[in-house]
């Protein structure tokens, strides 16, 4: 499903605030990926060590304008979490290993996607990348969102950091697609129509605060991407 000529909801268009051209956000992943590639190494064996399996997931997700690409991370859960369980994780996931927690909890797994920002395919702030099973909705907030390039953090991924403890019950699918996924692309789209380098700046603090176990006020992130009082 492509996503070139999107749709924009009433209200909600391209922001119009200065932001950080591709070319420096290309330069700026590569230049991160340089740098803590040390700590990637580490953890990738610690990852290889304490649970077998590759040290990479590589995850299918929607890109810019629909195109699919190859998502990298840290793996967290089991090597065969795949057909071991949904697609998405849920509270207290018996598929997430132990050392995979903590890489969660302090978003070191995501690390490796400054790769993917080098590579073009993802800018340091933006919506979240979505898995293609999900993102393959046909209204027009989800043609705004998927028509630009996901981000490594956002105003989503700050707002559903502990998504899994919403997937309770015996169909956490269909609870995300229903219930969690709209709510994401609303936040998505309001970010899109507010974004700047102010904005991306001040998500990626509280990116940096969320991994030091401070998140960020939900009052204080909505308002930010003017969604000040919407529930």
């Amino acid at each position: 499903m492509r996503y070139d000529q999107p749709a924009r909801p009433h209200g909600l268009g391209e922001g119009a605030g200065t932001r950080m051209p591709d070319g420096v956000q290309r330069v700026v992943g590569l230049l991160g990926s340089l740098l803590v590639l040390p700590l990637i190494t580490v953890l990738a064996v610690l990852v290889r060590v304490t649970s077998p399996g590759p040290s990479l997931y590589r995850a299918l997700r929607m890109g810019e304008g629909g195109r699919p690409f190859t998502c990298y991370k840290l793996r967290t859960m089991r090597r065969d979490a795949d057909s071991t369980g949904p697609a998405i994780s849920t509270l207290r996931d018996p598929r997430i290993t132990v050392l995979g927690s903590m890489l969660r909890r302090t978003r070191l797994d995501e690390l490796p996607q400054l790769w993917n920002v080098a590579r073009g395919e993802m800018r340091l702030v933006g919506p979240r990348p979505e898995a293609q099973e999900f993102a393959s909705v046909d209204d027009p907030l989800a043609q705004l969102v998927f028509a630009h390039k996901p981000g490594i953090t956002g105003a989503a991924q700050l707002l559903f950091a502990d998504e899994a403890a919403m997937l309770g019950g015996d169909a956490p699918a269909a609870v995300y697609r229903e219930r969690i996924l709209p709510a994401k692309l609303l936040v998505d789209a309001a970010y899109i129509a507010h974004r700047s380098w102010r904005l991306d700046l001040w998500l990626s603090g509280r990116t940096v605060l969320l991994a030091l176990g401070r998140p960020p006020r939900a009052a204080d992130v909505r308002a930010r991407v003017g969604l000040a009082g919407a529930s």
